[in-house]
């Protein structure tokens, strides 16, 4: 799927406040009972509260995770506002793309890459994970006859010089152990990257790419193969280029097509069972460098599958697509799935999560957000608390917050 580059929409923090005095505070407006510390747990239609909820533990081990937040440099300064939004937790992945128009920017033109590497190195724990398309023109939607001889030609080497000035260009901005998710989706139809018009050729390609960009000196790249979630076009097994030139396989998830629950994205043919067996025979960590809300609309049964699914299958890395549809940040249609999103990365379970499970995930398709533990809830009639957007709370401490 490819990212929007465009300025996300507006996030409109969903803050009401109320006090032991409801009209008061109705009438003071919500900069008042915010200083009370005044909390409203929504119902299930309700968007976020405007605080993250507080961590109740630390995760030991937890996979590395980051979200998709724009491809340049805006994507960078906003990896500080998601974490902020989620209680100070660790991002730790910046994810972006390469643009595949043309040679010059899929080589990592002077000035793309700066900011993304500049943002890897300040601390030696985080990951860059970047999208590299397999051919220019890669979005004009060029015929299969065209897409096949391209194809050829990179299995003959005629863009290996291509590869390794991106991988010269990596190295020396100081991010050798760059992921490299190459040729994404290849087994769909939105890429002139596509594996379908002759996978053989494909696959000879890519172990060429991978090796010229192995061959430049100080290189320590991951290459993950990152197919999308089912069938598509053509099975993506029959796309794989062996264990050689493959260090991670991962597969973008998105909660598509219309009307197919979890568990069935879970037990689909070359679904998400087929993509975590498929990696353990072969030896190779599972990561999602995409997933995220789409032909649901805001599916919160889909949103802690996915987190429940991560949390017992333990991807090397994931990142959600955080703008419109799929995102919970950035994209204020999907108020319940951010609130799923942001109770258990923020560390704490405000919504039951559903336990692992040998068979298919699922979960109920609404959940009542129960008020923190350290606040008292207050009665203020249906009215009121349909306006409110759930039932509101006092924190037992609001005394000493006026001082």
């Amino acid at each position: 799927m490819t990212p929007q580059r465009r300025g996300a929409r507006s996030r409109r923090p969903a803050c009401v406040a109320v006090t032991v005095a409801a009209a008061a505070v109705l009438a003071a407006g919500p900069g008042f009972a915010a200083g009370l510390g005044v909390a409203v747990a929504p119902g299930p239609a309700a968007a976020s509260v405007s605080r993250p909820p507080a961590p109740t533990a630390p995760v030991a081990d937890a996979p590395a995770f980051g979200a998709y937040l724009d491809y340049g440099e805006r994507g960078v300064a906003r990896i500080a506002e998601f974490s902020e939004w989620l209680g100070g937790a660790d991002v730790r992945v910046g994810h972006t793309y390469l643009p595949g128009d043309v040679w010059s920017n899929i080589e990592g033109r002077p000035g793309f890459l700066e900011a993304w590497a500049d943002w890897r190195t300040g601390r030696a724990d985080r990951m860059l994970v970047l999208n590299v398309p397999m051919l220019e023109r890669n979005e004009e939607g060029l015929s299969d006859a065209t897409v096949r001889s391209l194809l050829r030609e990179g299995a003959d080497g005629r863009f290996d010089h291509h590869f390794r000035a991106l991988a010269e260009r990596l190295v020396g901005l100081g991010v050798p152990d760059t992921v490299i998710v190459l040729g994404w989706e290849m087994n769909g139809i939105t890429y002139s990257h596509r594996c379908g018009p002759d996978p053989a050729s494909w696959k000879t390609y890519w172990k060429r790419a991978v090796t010229a960009m192995r061959s430049v000196p100080g290189q320590r790249f991951r290459f993950d193969f990152t197919p999308s979630r089912g069938r598509d076009a053509v099975p993506w097994t029959e796309c794989y280029p062996g264990d050689d030139v493959v260090d991670i396989i991962g597969m973008d998830a998105y909660d598509q097509p219309s009307g197919m629950p979890f568990a069935e994205q879970v037990r689909e043919p070359y679904g998400l069972q087929a993509h975590v067996d498929f990696a353990k025979a072969h030896g190779k960590p599972v990561s999602y460098p995409e997933w995220g809300l789409f032909r649901n609309g805001d599916n919160v049964e889909y949103t802690r599958g996915m987190l429940d699914w991560m949390d017992e299958h333990r991807p090397l890395y994931n990142t959600i697509t955080d703008y419109c549809p799929h995102g919970v940040w950035q994209c204020d249609e999907n108020p319940r799935a951010s609130a799923a999103y942001r109770s258990a990365l923020s560390g704490r379970t405000a919504l039951p999560r559903i336990p692992p499970a040998a068979g298919p995930v699922t979960g109920p398709a609404t959940e009542q957000v129960p008020p923190p533990d350290d606040c008292s809830p207050l009665d203020l009639g249906d009215r009121v608390e349909s306006w409110l957007g759930g039932k509101p709370c006092v924190r037992l401490d609001w005394w000493s917050r006026l001082w």
